[in-house]
């Protein structure tokens, strides 16, 4: 901490305050991320990293001949995790730009607040609908023998990251210097042109940020697509039955005996759905930086 010329007692008070929250969150990060390698890594060791992350077969409660393939898991997560935010941010960046630079203001009024809505939602709502209306009306439409499925998770996580994307792709426009966009008026653009080619590009770093969370939020959701994706361990399939990483973890916790092979197997997916997440952290900071550097 740099201090200059003399500081106030209160002041260094509070700078030592932020200082130690600072340090908090650090140390938060580094306990969970040594607590799930520690309780990971031996069911990894015993299974095998080759068999445990590219074995089709997840059979862990069997008692005779117990089976600890993730790869259903994990393909479930990346097309899940893809579908969702091929089909949300689209969505999300359009009405950003509309509620940012086009939208009257009453029916800005009217959308921003509906807008808040949906992001204060509970997970257990959207699976709860999703269970009730979005389920059956797949299986009467395209006569399935159940529709609990793979769509009908990527259709529900599609409309939870909806907000975050919204919000945070509207903030960045709206940081957008306007004379960039009177600059592009002047030059005999249109307003659509402008927004496509002016405004978004240059706040292409927010948006990427918006996309980001759009991700985080996707891939560590649980609950929700817990009551509409049929949790069967099967290789991903649009229309089938599937179990994402996060609802293995859960289905699974509350009956694995503890020190169990199953439960650290558990552990064992904690730790590969961090590492996917921290990978996908690591991209976006890249790709932001070498933008900026750019």
């Amino acid at each position: 901490m740099r201090f200059r010329g003399r500081v106030k007692p209160s002041e260094l008070a509070m700078q030592l305050l932020l200082l130690v929250c600072a340090l908090t969150a650090v140390v938060f990060v580094l306990l969970i991320t040594v607590y799930l390698i520690l309780s990971g890594l031996p069911a990894i060791r015993e299974v095998g990293l080759l068999r445990f992350l590219f074995g089709r077969t997840w059979d862990s409660a069997n008692p005779d001949t117990p089976s600890f393939g993730i790869l259903p898991l994990i393909l479930t997560t990346i097309y899940g995790t893809a579908g969702a935010i091929a089909a949300g941010v689209p969505i999300g960046i359009f009405t950003a730009i509309f509620l940012a630079k086009a939208a009257p203001r009453p029916l800005a009024r009217l959308i921003r607040p509906a807008i808040g809505i949906l992001a204060g939602i509970p997970s257990v709502v959207y699976g709860l609908v999703g269970m009730c209306v979005l389920v059956p009306l797949l299986r009467r439409r395209l006569d399935l023998p159940a529709g609990d499925s793979l769509l009908a998770a990527v259709i529900v996580l599609a409309v939870m990251i909806l907000p975050s994307i919204i919000a945070v792709t509207q903030t960045a426009l709206e940081a957008v210097p306007r004379e960039f966009e009177e600059a592009s008026l002047a030059l005999g653009a249109t307003e659509l042109e402008t927004y496509f080619r002016v405004t978004v590009p240059a706040a292409k770093s927010g948006i990427a940020a918006a996309v980001a969370l759009g991700v985080g939020r996707a891939t560590g959701e649980a609950m929700a697509i817990l009551m509409v994706a049929g949790n069967v361990a099967n290789m991903p399939s649009l229309l089938g039955s599937v179990r994402f990483l996060t609802t293995g973890i859960a289905i699974e916790m509350n009956y694995a005996a503890p020190g169990s092979l199953q439960r650290q197997a558990l552990f064992s997916i904690g730790l590969v759905l961090f590492v996917f997440i921290l990978l996908i952290n690591i991209l976006l900071s890249f790709v932001l930086k070498s933008e900026k550097e750019g």
